[in-house]
């Protein structure tokens, strides 16, 4: 009987990273982590709310995650991967700069609006833990430093007249984007005209015309 456990044990444990990453309850989890984390604080969440938001019980948080430690790891890469898939743009002519530049701002945006609360999170617990550091250096710079690479290319290719360097640049449009974000996490509707006029000041700094308002 002993054998049989560990037998099933074992199995259970070997099943491929894509069923235990696609399942819908590891994504409730994660959603309901972030609004626990977002309203207690780190320090006071507990395993317990988490799996009452997401109504899991608490075996089935075990199958994904072996900690709140873990389950916060695993959102602050969420949230990296958010801002960096912001810069994707599918759909949008990457030959137009404006309409790049208007669809990577939006994106931005609304990931940061959306995220705010597990951001301030991610920041406090950055200074005592240096893998959630990592992390956060990572969130805070790989979209910068991806938007700068747009920039010297589109700049290369004749397309952009940036005033300043791209990093230089990139750093100041994540700024504005950060700010305007705030803001859109404090009233929805302004999200529109945050978008609008952060991809105004972007285009100015790029040197390239905005389109007409329509």
């Amino acid at each position: 009987m002993a054998a049989q456990r560990r037998q099933a044990a074992q199995e259970w444990a070997t099943r491929t990273a894509r069923d235990r990453t696609d399942a819908p309850a590891r994504g409730r989890l994660l959603d309901a982590a972030e609004a626990v984390f977002g309203r207690l604080g780190f320090g006071p969440a507990t395993i317990a709310d988490i799996t009452a938001e997401a109504e899991v019980s608490r075996a089935g948080f075990y199958v994904y995650f072996a900690s709140k430690d873990e389950v916060f790891r695993v959102l602050a890469r969420r949230v990296r991967d958010a801002f960096l898939a912001a810069q994707d743009v599918p759909g949008v002519d990457t030959d137009d700069v404006a309409a790049v530049a208007e669809a990577s701002t939006a994106a931005f945006i609304a990931a940061y609006a959306r995220h705010l609360p597990l951001l301030g999170l991610l920041e406090q617990q950055a200074r005592g833990d240096a893998e959630v550091r990592a992390l956060w250096e990572e969130i805070r710079e790989r979209p910068v430093r991806r938007a700068a690479r747009y920039v010297r290319r589109v700049a290369a290719e004749g397309r952009a007249r940036p005033v300043v360097d791209p990093l230089t640049l990139s750093r100041a449009v994540g700024g504005m984007s950060v700010e305007f974000a705030r803001t859109v996490a404090a009233r929805p509707a302004s999200y529109d005209a945050a978008v609008r006029d952060v991809t105004t000041m972007y285009l100015n700094l790029l040197g390239v015309e905005a389109p007409a308002q329509r």
